[in-house]
């Protein structure tokens, strides 16, 4: 079994004198682990930080089994985040949340949304509304999809405005002011393409994400949302 993709590295953990087990989140080919022989180098450790971009070669006896990589370094991401805590407490949440996916479980459209957060993160809100479509998206992928579209009480699609945090359901802006202490924000940018919004709107998307994260997702596996995450979101808070 053998195959090629382009991945970027999500983590890498010591495995025996010299080698590491790679995990790398590939285009083609979904959260993948490997074993990498000689990863403990000093060349290699550079190659193998969080968010550079790398062309892997897979290859196993059988395909269940862990198989070894090798990898050639494309592009060299990480020495930008060094001495920038934002931008590593952000790759840390990226990572953290990407291994919420199952392994091999192919995500191209997720691998673009994160691969374009990991060039975002020298630019702080570019990189926050980047990541909060992508926690948006990755709801979607695992299967806990918000139904946005339309108003649930009145089926309106203009000035969707809050979001019931019982169904998951959008509400316009008039239709919500009984209950508007009770509902989560829906933040303009999350519905359009826009790169521009306000330190609140995005405060508020991360809490939309984060209470379907941590009650669909994080809570039945008896984990807190990831601290990193935290972390990031102070900064943003600044």
């Amino acid at each position: 079994m053998e195959w090629r993709d382009e991945g970027f590295v999500i983590g890498a953990r010591r495995h025996g004198e010299n080698a590491v087990i790679l995990e790398l989140m590939t285009r083609q080919r979904g959260r993948h682990l490997g074993l990498v022989r000689g990863g403990r180098s000093s060349a290699m450790r550079a190659a193998l930080q969080p968010g550079n971009l790398v062309l892997a070669s897979w290859r196993a006896r059988i395909e269940d089994h862990l198989g070894a990589f090798t990898v050639e370094l494309l592009a060299a991401r990480a020495a930008r985040f060094l001495d920038q805590g934002a931008a590593l407490n952000g790759l840390a949440t990226l990572a953290a949340l990407l291994r919420l996916l199952p392994e091999r479980d192919p995500h191209e459209e997720l691998f673009e949304l994160a691969d374009d957060i990991v060039l975002r993160f020298t630019a702080r809100d570019a990189a926050a509304i980047a990541l909060a479509r992508f926690e948006l998206a990755l709801l979607g992928a695992l299967g806990f999809g918000l139904d946005l579209d339309a108003c649930a009480l009145t089926g309106a699609t203009d000035d969707l405005a809050w979001v019931s945090p019982k169904s998951g359901r959008a509400v316009t802006r008039s239709a919500a002011a009984p209950w508007r202490e009770r509902l989560l924000p829906y933040p303009a940018f999350l519905q359009n393409a826009s790169d521009e919004a306000s330190a609140d709107e995005i405060a508020g998307a991360f809490r939309l994400t984060g209470y379907f994260l941590a009650r669909d997702i994080f809570a039945p596996r008896g984990l807190p949302l990831p601290a990193p995450r935290a972390l990031y979101l102070e900064t943003l808070g600044r």
